[in-house]
């Protein structure tokens, strides 16, 4: 997990975005200055309140009906929640690092861009622009492709309609499941809409951070979490036929089998 977070913070810490040339006649970039409908902290408060309420709740019940089973001799509960985070932390790693690989090295103005930039001047285009804004403002005003926003918010919101996909069973989940499905991405869609009402992102820029988010989710699941894999209850010879069971102990003292003694006429007749 640490191994995949590590382009993001090198990213972040130590890299500058590329330098891209500014067209001052381009309107795509000259929208004025907005605050954010949905902030950092307002994303990050319901990502992770939404994620703790949903794996621990979540995890706690199916080990407490014991439809969950952990090879692990530790708490049977920490070691179920341990693989459920440990695979959501690891694909929102994943996700934040190609983030910031294509923030960093793609370089796009945001919509806003000349508007924080506040250049001295700017006539045509120009290779290197003279901005006189907050030099940080700038820099974040250079990583528009593609939105953090959206890909962050569709991951962790997608992962956790897969998980409730794979967790919440039952007849009485018919309608609850898919209502619950539908609000946690309805979210992740409301914030990539907001950035680009916020002119914080090009519609484009809001688009694959959606298709990437969801991409990383998808594959999280199915390759590395076992939300799907079929799961083998413990049979015993007295409740459940011996070809239906998923898993069956060695027996330590196996006993031969009897040979089966076949009848001979031949030597049936003579004995007569």
């Amino acid at each position: 997990m640490s191994l995949a977070a590590l382009p993001s913070a090198i990213l972040t810490l130590t890299f500058k975005p590329f330098q891209r040339g500014i067209d001052c006649d381009d309107k795509s970039i000259a929208l004025p200055y907005r605050k954010d409908t949905i902030s950092h902290g307002t994303m990050a408060a319901v990502t992770i309140s939404s994620s703790i309420i949903i794996i621990t709740s979540g995890e706690a019940y199916l080990v407490h009906t014991k439809r969950l089973h952990s090879n692990s001799h530790f708490n049977q509960y920490l070691s179920a929640l341990y693989k459920v985070v440990g695979t959501y932390l690891f694909g929102a790693a994943v996700s934040q690092s190609l983030t910031d690989l294509a923030k960093f090295t793609i370089g796009r103005p945001r919509p806003n861009f000349l508007a924080v930039c506040k250049p001295d001047s700017c006539n045509g285009y120009m290779l290197n622009i003279s901005c006189t804004g907050n030099p940080r403002d700038v820099t974040e005003s250079r990583l528009s492709f593609y939105s953090g926003h959206s890909s962050f918010g569709m991951y962790c919101m997608l992962f956790l309609a897969l998980y409730i996909q794979a967790r919440m069973r039952g007849k009485w989940t018919r309608l609850v499941r898919p209502t619950i499905q539908f609000f946690l991405v309805a979210f992740a869609v409301y914030v990539g809409f907001t950035r680009v009402s916020d002119n914080k992102h090009h519609w484009s820029d809001v688009l694959v951070g959606l298709l990437q988010g969801a991409l990383i989710a998808t594959l999280n699941v199915r390759y590395v979490s076992d939300f799907f894999k079929q799961r083998s209850a413990p049979c015993t010879p007295s409740d459940v036929p011996e070809i239906q069971c998923l898993e069956r102990k060695p027996n330590p003292n196996p006993q031969p089998r009897p040979e089966r003694q076949h009848g001979n006429l031949y030597n049936l007749s003579r004995a007569v």
